[in-house]
Order: structure tokens, then C-alpha cells, then sequence
């Protein structure tokens, strides 16, 4: 429970999308249709990279 109060809600919403985000591009990929799975499957890198350029902008760097 500490983890979560340190990580805060917004940090884990963020995580439970790209989690989320993983497993439907997963899912697309082993389905059959392997581009939408690939397309769907760079969300959550391109996500992961704005919330640490965001927490950059707040802490002044």
C-alpha cells in the first residue's frame, strides 16, 4: 500500500493503461492481425515517454 501512495494515482492510472495497452496489442498481434497489433503495441512506449518528459517539465529540469 505504501508503493501505491508513493507512485500516486496519476502514475498508476498510467500504468494500468500501458498494461492495458500491452495486453490489447497482444491480443490483436495473436489474432491474426499482426499490424494493428504492432500500431497498437508502440502506444504504451510513446506514453511511458511523455508522463517522464511531463515529471522533467515539473521538477525544473
Amino acid at each position: 500500500m505504501n508503493f501505491i501512495k508513493k507512485l500516486g494515482p496519476s502514475n498508476l492510472f498510467m500504468l494500468t493503461m500501458c498494461a492495458l495497452i500491452i495486453v490489447v496489442a497482444e491480443y490483436l498481434f495473436l489474432s491474426g492481425d499482426e499490424l494493428h497489433g504492432i500500431f497498437v503495441g508502440l502506444w504504451a512506449p510513446t506514453l511511458i515517454g511523455i508522463v517522464i518528459f511531463l515529471k522533467q517539465i515539473k521538477n525544473g529540469r
